[in-house]
C-alpha cells in the first residue's frame, strides 16, 4: 500500500499512465505558467495596458528563466500556491526597469486555474485517442466473434440465449456516447480564467475584455468570463472521467464473471499465483472494477468543491488539486487496461 498508486514505481505499472501523470508533474506546472506570464505581457502590450518594451524585456527574460523550486517549496507552506514567490522570482530576472510590469492586472488563481486549462488540453486529447483505441479494439471483437451465441444473464442468472455482439454492444455503445460527450463539455472546460484579484480586471479598465481575448487566443484556449469561483465545468468534466471509468468497469466485471465460468471466454495472459500455479488470474479486469468504484468516490469530493464561498475560495480548490489528477489518470489507465484487455480475449462465445 502507498500514499498515491498512480506514481508508485511498481503499482503504478498497473493503475498509472505516464502520459497523463506528466502533465500534473511540477515541469509541466511551472512551464504552463510562464506561458501564461509571457502570453499576459503580450497581450497587454497588443492594448496599450504595457509598453512594448516592457512585454520585450519580460518575454526575453522567461526565454531562459528557471526557477528555484526550493524556495517556491518553501513559499506553498506559507501562501498555499507558488505563483507570488515565481512572480517574485520573474520579476528579478525581468530587472528593476521592467519587472514591476510582470504579471499586471492579474492573481495567482488566474495562473493556476489557466495553467490547468493549458495542460487538461493535452489531457482531453489524450483521452480523446485512448477512449477511439479501445473502442476500434471491441469494434475489433464484434467483428471476430460477434455471431457466436452467449448466454445471455439476467440478475446474475441464465436468461435466454444471445448473440456475442449483443454484449458488445453494452460495452462499446457508451463509449461512443462519451465521445460526444467530451467534444461538447471541451468547449466550456477549455477556456482561459482571467479575473484578476477578485474577477473584475479591475486594473485593466475598459480594456479587460480585449486583453482577456487576446490572452485566451494566444493561448489556445477560449475567451470566456472569469470563472473563479464558479467549478461547475470541473465536476463536469470529473462526471465524465467517472463515466467513462464506470463504462469501463462494466466491461471489466463482465469480463471477471465470463473468466470465472471459463466455458465462454479463452483469455491470454492472465495474472499468475504464488500459490496456485494453474491458475490465469483476470487481473486487468479486476483493476477496471477497481479504478470505476474510486473514480465515483472521488466524484463526491469534486462536488463539494463546487462550494466556493464568496469571490474565492482557498479550501475547496485545494480540495480540487488533491481529487481531479487522480482520477484523470485513473481513467486514462482504465482506458488503456481496457484495450489491453480486449487483445486478450482469443474466444468469446460458442
Amino acid at each position: 500500500m502507498t500514499v498515491s498508486p498512480f506514481d508508485h514505481p511498481l503499482l503504478s505499472a498497473l493503475l498509472g499512465d505516464e502520459e497523463a501523470a506528466r502533465h500534473f508533474s511540477v515541469e509541466a506546472e511551472i512551464e504552463a505558467a510562464l506561458a501564461f506570464e509571457g502570453a499576459l505581457a503580450e497581450a497587454e502590450a497588443e492594448n496599450g495596458i504595457i509598453a512594448k518594451d516592457d512585454a520585450e524585456a519580460i518575454v526575453t527574460a522567461l526565454g531562459t528563466f528557471r526557477p528555484d523550486t526550493a524556495l517556491l517549496r518553501a513559499a506553498v507552506v506559507k501562501d498555499g500556491v507558488m505563483v507570488p514567490e515565481l512572480v517574485r522570482q520573474i520579476r528579478v530576472a525581468v530587472g528593476k526597469t521592467h519587472g514591476d510590469k510582470v504579471h499586471f492586472g492579474a492573481t495567482s488563481q488566474d495562473i493556476v486555474d489557466t495553467g490547468l486549462m493549458l495542460r487538461l488540453k493535452s489531457i482531453v486529447e489524450h483521452l480523446g485517442l485512448l477512449l477511439t483505441e479501445t473502442i476500434i479494439r471491441l469494434v475489433s471483437l464484434e467483428e471476430r466473434f460477434g455471431g457466436r451465441a452467449l448466454t445471455g444473464m439476467t440478475r446474475m442468472q441464465k436468461a435466454i440465449p444471445i448473440k456475442v455482439a449483443d454484449r458488445l454492444t453494452a460495452w462499446r455503445t457508451p463509449l461512443q456516447r462519451h465521445q460526444e460527450r467530451l467534444s461538447e463539455q471541451s468547449r466550456r472546460l477549455l477556456v482561459l480564467q482571467f479575473g484578476g484579484a477578485a474577477g473584475t480586471l479591475e486594473k485593466l479598465g475598459d480594456k479587460g475584455p480585449a486583453v482577456r481575448a487576446a490572452l485566451a487566443a494566444k493561448l489556445g484556449l477560449g475567451d470566456a468570463p472569469q470563472w473563479q469561483n464558479q467549478r461547475d465545468a470541473l465536476a463536469d468534466f470529473a462526471g465524465w472521467l467517472s463515466l467513462v471509468s464506470g463504462s469501463l468497469g462494466k466491461f471489466g466485471q463482465d469480463i471477471a464473471l465470463m473468466a470465472q465460468s471459463g466455458t465462454e471466454i479463452e483469455l491470454s495472459g492472465g495474472g499468475g499465483s504464488s500459490a496456485m500455479p494453474h491458475k490465469q488470474n483476470p487481473v486487468k479486469a479486476e483493476a477496471l472494477v477497481a479504478l470505476a468504484r474510486f473514480n465515483a468516490t472521488q466524484l463526491s469530493g469534486m462536488h463539494q468543491a463546487l462550494v466556493h464561498e464568496q469571490e474565492r475560495s482557498g479550501a475547496a480548490w485545494t480540495l480540487e488539486w488533491l481529487l481531479l489528477p487522480q482520477m484523470v489518470v485513473a481513467t486514462a489507465a482504465s482506458l488503456r487496461l481496457a484495450a489491453e484487455l480486449a487483445v486478450q480475449v482469443e474466444s468469446l462465445g460458442h
